[in-house]
């Protein structure tokens, strides 16, 4: 069952995959592909002095990345932090409509996911590939510390995906211990407040 799951995340990354690191920028000159290029190495000194000349923090690869979801996709905290300091904008969708703060959480970057959170990221879009949530997608993967940031952020989890499940669904399908628990305690106590 999770060779299935494996094989079926696998392909609906495949678009994600070719957007992944930095090799062609549609970036407006080569300011915009060295943005990216830091961002995603995670080079803060770097950073300061391209945004202290250029200060355009949304510039966007080929695949509609932009600087913020390079740097949330490595976990590059500190880098993440001074992008949004700069203006970048939190909730720019790539070509699938993946946000910076669902890369930070399919990677379990959950530093990274509780600053986006914290700086205004929406907990609960849903992507336009599948149907995916950043809870669904962490739960998916057994990522249990982006599962509970989630969790404390207030994420839905009676969200569905395109095929109808739930992150609970997902965990339990997974074997995720970890993730199921938290998914199910967050579950009974929301019940209990009832």
């Amino acid at each position: 069952m999770k060779l299935t799951h494996s094989i079926a995340f696998a392909i609906a990354l495949a678009g994600l995959a070719a957007c992944g690191p930095s090799d062609s920028y549609n970036a407006s000159g080569s300011a915009g592909a060295a943005l990216l290029e830091v961002a995603e190495q995670g080079d803060l000194n770097a950073l300061d002095q391209l945004l202290a000349k250029h200060r355009q923090p949304d510039v966007r690869d080929s695949c509609d990345w932009t600087p913020l979801m390079k740097a949330a996709l490595y976990g590059h905290t500190p880098v993440v932090a001074r992008l949004l300091d700069a203006g970048a904008s939190v909730d720019a969708m790539d070509k699938g409509g993946y946000t910076a703060m669902m890369l930070a959480a399919s990677n379990n970057h959950a530093e990274a996911l509780d600053l986006l959170l914290k700086r205004g990221a929406m907990v609960d879009h849903q992507e336009s590939t599948e149907g995916w949530t950043a809870l669904i997608w962490a739960a998916k993967q057994g990522h249990a510390r982006s599962v509970e940031t989630l969790l404390r952020h207030r994420a839905d989890r009676t969200l569905k995906d395109f095929k109808g499940k739930t992150a609970l669904d997902w965990a339990s399908e997974g074997g995720y211990a970890e993730a199921l628990s938290l998914l199910q305690a967050a579950d009974q106590a929301q019940s209990s407040v009832r």
